[in-house]
């Protein structure tokens, strides 16, 4: 995707360094946005070769709002792993926001539902969202995740933190804010699942496919991702792959790595990087 290189040309160029939660330092800047329409492919880097399997999985981890590794890592993903506690907890984190965000009763609200059920009865709604920022279970930015999990915190607060779905011509569009998003390792993956969760829920309310829009808050670089940016930056394109969902099961929920098949696929090679943790 050329608009990718785009972003990381703009950050290189524009960046100002700043220091960040990790002290690993960044190139930064503020406020950009990408699209991409659907029906155009599949938006999967393929200037590195990205894990399908650990995003297809995260996403369905997260619909499930389950906020333990250990499913995770059953199925072959790791991604979690350093902000977990020693028995893989997490705390609140996305997938109980989601799903089963508390309410002051006692009772939960769950958003998922409420997106897919106003698709079908209100497309023409502007309310049609969800998000995790829940503060009261933000986490205090001066203790490490595992002591937030102990406190009753989120491990981490949301990066991707608010998802918004628009209906014209029969087509569904998603618009997903990010607050905070490392453009190297962080940023391909909310693409790519954004992706996937907008075709989910088309396939669910019988509607086509049109863009996806991501706006980036704090778009940026690691400074200890300088040489692997600038290595992307060499590569050219290739053509993107397609999305097959092999069959629609009976709700959103019910998604398994299997009913998504990458078509045509042929990346570059990987590029490795540290995480910031």
């Amino acid at each position: 995707m050329k608009a990718y290189k785009d972003l990381l040309t703009d950050v290189l160029n524009n960046g100002v360094e700043k220091g960040d939660r990790t002290g690993t330092g960044t190139l930064s800047v503020f406020g950009r946005q990408f699209r991409h329409d659907l029906n155009d492919g599949f938006p999967l880097l393929t200037t590195k070769k990205v894990h399908f399997k650990s995003i297809i999985n995260e996403l369905i981890w997260f619909l499930s709002g389950d906020t333990n590794t250990r499913w995770l890592n059953e199925n072959g993903v790791t991604i979690w792993d350093e902000w977990a506690t020693d028995s893989g907890d997490l705390g609140p984190i996305y997938g109980k926001q989601w799903t089963e965000w508390p309410t002051k009763d006692g009772e939960s609200i769950n958003q998922i539902d409420y997106v897919i059920n106003t698709l079908k009865t209100n497309p023409n709604s502007r309310r049609i969202l969800f998000h995790g920022w829940n503060v009261e279970y933000l986490p205090d930015e001066l203790k490490s995740p595992q002591q937030n999990v102990v406190d009753g915190k989120m491990a981490l607060p949301p990066c991707h933190l608010l998802y918004q779905f628009y209906v014209a011509n029969n087509k569904l569009s998603a618009h997903l804010l990010i607050r905070s998003s490392d453009l190297m390792l962080g940023w391909p993956y909310n693409c790519a699942s954004l992706a996937a969760l907008t075709t989910m829920i088309a396939q669910q309310t019988d509607l086509g496919l049109g863009e996806i829009i991501i706006t980036m808050s704090d778009a940026h670089i690691y400074l200890n991702h300088l040489d692997q940016v600038k290595l992307q930056l060499t590569r050219e394109p290739r053509p993107l792959p397609k999305l097959r969902m092999k069959r629609k099961p009976e709700s959103i929920y019910d998604y398994r790595f299997d009913d998504f098949e990458l078509i045509d696929y042929d990346p570059h090679p990987a590029i490795s990087a540290p995480v910031a943790i």
